[in-house]
């Protein structure tokens, strides 16, 4: 009677089921990575994230208001912000959680919160440069950047040169530049580097995510014995809203269908945040600057992002477009 019920269709189709179910969950669990462990404290420090609200930032505040940051989270949705908040102080009950508007795709919105900011605060241990877009369709910053350069460097660029004297003020203190592994793939288009000729979403993406590492290289240079590191990092293939953009997920049908076969190869937005975490917070990093990560471990950035020439001229570049030595 066992033997037949076990040998029915539909339990055995059950079954096959629930052995790739667990198959996956086993895979995913593996595809993780490392997670920091040091449980060094971030108390007394006052830290900043970006894009704060949501996926990897939101679990990067969480895990610094554990250890008792006084934190910053600057995004450009208010009420996704403050319900953020909300939760973060609920399970940390560290009430010292600051929501503050900061609109990435506007130099404007960017100078405002920097005032703000400097009238609150007289100190920044840590500046974590999280937010971003990615291979979104083609739109412009509000002042007529293509909108990946725009958030992903340009934002950033701006808002960490006008904190820069709060973070020497502070030292040590730490910028955190979360990049990607896209960034091997990328090119700084010297000839049209606004993508006005012409645009590839991919491309645009890519070239964010190296001009983000030559910017943490050169500005690490230029903050050589000020007490301020920069790094930057590759936080790994993430499950966040970042992704829906790509084409696959742009379908409800082939979202439904594709998605499950990639669900166990990519990072929960929590293991996303732990190369965040050790780039802010570890004591082995505290002279170590200009390096990039991921896994928690140093890594090698691709020729492009090395190249110092090229880091000048992006420099002087996002200067010149930002107005920032006016």
């Amino acid at each position: 009677m066992a033997s037949s019920f076990f040998k029915s269709r539909p339990v055995q189709i059950a079954s096959a089921i629930g052995s790739l179910v667990g198959l996956g969950c086993i895979l995913k669990d593996s595809m993780q990575g490392k997670h920091f462990d040091n449980s060094v404290t971030a108390k007394g420090k006052v830290v900043l994230i970006t894009g704060a609200n949501t996926g990897i930032g939101k679990e990067t505040a969480k895990e610094l208001a554990f250890r008792g940051a006084k934190v910053y989270m600057a995004c450009r949705d208010q009420e996704k912000c403050e319900e953020a908040r909300k939760e973060i102080i609920e399970d940390t009950k560290n009430s010292n959680i600051h929501c503050e508007q900061c609109d990435l795709s506007s130099f404007e919105s960017i100078r405002k919160f920097a005032t703000n900011f400097k009238q609150k605060e007289q100190n920044l241990h840590i500046l974590i440069n999280n937010a971003g877009v990615m291979r979104c369709p083609h739109t412009l910053t509000k002042d007529g950047l293509e909108m990946q350069l725009g958030v992903n460097h340009m934002g950033h660029f701006l808002l960490t040169n006008l904190l820069l004297e709060n973070l020497k003020k502070s030292s040590p203190s730490r910028i955190v530049v979360v990049s990607s592994i896209a960034h091997t793939r990328g090119d700084i288009n010297v000839t049209d580097l606004n993508s006005e000729k012409s645009y590839d979403e991919g491309a645009a993406y890519n070239q964010s995510k190296l001009a983000n590492i030559l910017f943490s290289n050169e500005l690490a240079k230029r903050l050589q014995s000020s007490g301020v590191t920069v790094n930057s990092l590759h936080p790994g293939i993430v499950d966040t809203e970042l992704m829906r953009h790509m084409g696959i997920f742009k379908s409800y049908i082939s979202s439904f269908f594709i998605k499950p076969f990639i669900w166990p190869f990519l990072k929960t937005a929590r293991s996303g945040a732990q190369t965040s975490l050790f780039v802010a917070l570890d004591p082995s990093l505290d002279n170590r600057t200009g390096k990039y990560f991921a896994d928690c471990e140093a890594k090698e950035t691709s020729p492009q992002a090395q190249n110092e020439d090229l880091g000048r001229w992006l420099w002087a570049v996002s200067e010149k477009w930002t107005k920032l030595t006016s």
